[in-house]
């Protein structure tokens, strides 16, 4: 069995990750949003039908640092 190559820098994660716990007023409500935001995107693949090389809380991390660093992504939904 072949591993694939992951596409996502590890320390690029570390530091997301670290942003999002820095700038939260509590770490535990932070990681229980993380954790809930990639149980959506799970059940969110699982109804498409889509093969994200992606695991969900990587996306999650990445998807709510964009949105932390980036207000003008929220603002547009």
């Amino acid at each position: 069995m072949q591993k694939r190559p992951h596409p996502i820098d590890s320390t690029e994660i570390t530091r997301r990750a670290a942003d999002l716990v820095s700038s939260a007023t509590n770490r535990y409500r932070i990681t229980v949003q993380v954790a809930n935001r990639a149980k959506r995107c799970r059940y969110e693949d699982f109804d498409n039908g889509d093969e994200n090389p992606t695991k969900p809380v990587l996306r999650a991390i990445i998807e709510m640092s964009d949105e932390l660093n980036q207000p003008q992504i929220i603002a547009g939904r």
